[in-house]
């Protein structure tokens, strides 16, 4: 299953909802599609009810509807009349929108709460020019990001005034679907609803100074649009970040970084479990394993600019597009 959450536009304004990714990247309305599932045991205004409540238009909720919501999310696609875009039901509702039809947003608009780790050992020894601290072994280290500040795939990264460094970070992120404290590294797995990219947008010149005092990363990291995920959430038996997958990045279509996800140093379930102890886990909690060897322009010594276009593709996650733009 690839989530998304997209707008429309109506007579009313934007319209935000959940959908499904079919496999020509269209996008089904998941909340209209159940509700079809119910035209012939419910009247219309019931069955818009139950499905507003088992199938919300919110991906939180949906996901916070557990077991319950997957099972109506299936079957909702598997009685869809066709993945055809246009296609109705009988009230003239579109349960397929053309992708072209559409803007994608962030899968989680806003998360519950945001977290990104440092967890590949190459990024650490290139940013730190081979003096990695004895403790960074011992424990997944993180920082919490702002939640407020995300944006999707297609946003422009605003590059604030004055900055020469608004780096891109190539990670991707876990996105909780089920409550949880004091985990094992196993247990940890099964409450990931699912991974999306994760462009952990930097300002690196603001975050020198910062640090400099001994906290941080702040300001840095969280100016509104500095945080980019997208373009779906993909549900664990679709992806799985222990096998091999390729990660990339480009500026204006120039490879710039590339690396794999089996060199992390501490797996998912890990750096889950960590975060943990004494400390619950709840859903839409996203979650970054941080940036992988190479995937950023800080190790490479140089930045996109205002007008660069930057894409992080990630095998089996997609491709997540953002451009550059002075604020």
């Amino acid at each position: 299953m690839r989530y998304v959450t997209f707008t429309l536009d109506t007579a009313m304004g934007p319209l935000t909802r959940v959908g499904s990714l079919t496999a020509a990247g269209d996008v089904v309305d998941l909340n209209s599609a159940y509700r079809h599932t119910l035209a012939d045991t419910l009247a219309p205004e019931r069955a818009r009810a139950v499905a507003d409540a088992v199938v919300p238009t919110d991906l939180i909720s949906l996901l916070g509807n557990s077991g319950l919501g997957r099972d109506a999310v299936a079957a909702a696609l598997e009685s869809l009349p066709s993945e055809t875009p246009g296609t109705r039901d009988a009230n003239g509702a579109t349960l397929v929108h053309a992708r072209s039809a559409v803007r994608l947003l962030s899968p989680l608009p806003r998360p519950t709460s945001l977290r990104d780790c440092s967890a590949y050992e190459k990024h650490i020894h290139n940013s730190t020019r081979g003096r990695i601290p004895k403790r960074w072994y011992e424990a997944p280290t993180y920082y919490k990001g702002n939640p407020a500040s995300v944006i999707g795939d297609g946003a422009d990264v605003l590059v604030p005034p004055g900055s020469n460094a608004c780096d891109y970070e190539l990670e991707y992120a876990a996105v909780i679907g089920k409550t949880g404290r004091d985990l094992d590294p196993d247990e940890a797995l099964d409450h990931i609803a699912g991974y999306l990219i994760f462009n952990d947008v930097s300002i690196r010149d603001v975050q020198f100074r910062e640090m400099s005092v001994g906290l941080g990363p702040a300001k840095s990291k969280d100016l509104d649009g500095t945080n980019a995920l997208g373009p779906a959430l993909v549900t664990p038996d679709e992806w799985d970040p222990h096998e091999e997958q390729t990660m990339r990045a480009l500026v204006n279509g120039k490879e710039w970084s590339v690396g794999v996800t089996t060199t992390i140093h501490f797996s998912v379930g890990e750096i889950l479990s960590h975060i943990s102890r004494g400390e619950t886990l709840r859903v839409g909690d996203v979650v970054g394993t941080g940036t992988v060897g190479g995937g950023c322009g800080l190790e490479l010594g140089r930045y996109p600019t205002p007008g660069d276009t930057v894409t992080l593709d990630i095998e089996g996650l997609g491709r997540l597009i953002n451009t550059w733009r002075a604020s």
